[in-house]
């Protein structure tokens, strides 16, 4: 059964996100630790949460993984990104892991 990993950057005051070391960069050290295990991926820059009204979140990465297993082995992988995140942003991201339902 596919399930997800969504790392959510939630927006706080005082906080910074570079999104063009994210996209340049960061994602290209997941690629090559985590993505031999990833189906797909889609990474979201946060624009708004509704009309007039700011994005809540800097950016939400969403990777689909074949099964349990597959997701296991891509967090073993996973130790080059996790230590990039200071490179990038000040934020703790938060994290979803879920199963894929539609």
């Amino acid at each position: 059964m596919p399930v997800t990993l969504q790392v959510i950057y939630p927006v706080t005051e005082g906080t910074k996100f570079d999104h063009a070391y994210y996209a340049k960069t960061h994602m290209q050290i997941v690629d090559q630790h985590m993505g031999p295990h990833i189906q797909s991926s889609v990474v979201a820059k946060g624009l708004a949460g509704g009309p007039h009204v700011p994005a809540p979140f800097y950016a939400i990465a969403t990777f689909v993984f074949a099964d349990q297993a597959a997701l296991d082995a891509a967090m073993q992988a996973a130790g080059p990104a996790l230590e990039d995140i200071p490179n990038f942003t000040d934020v703790q991201p938060q994290i979803l892991i879920g199963e894929v339902i539609n």
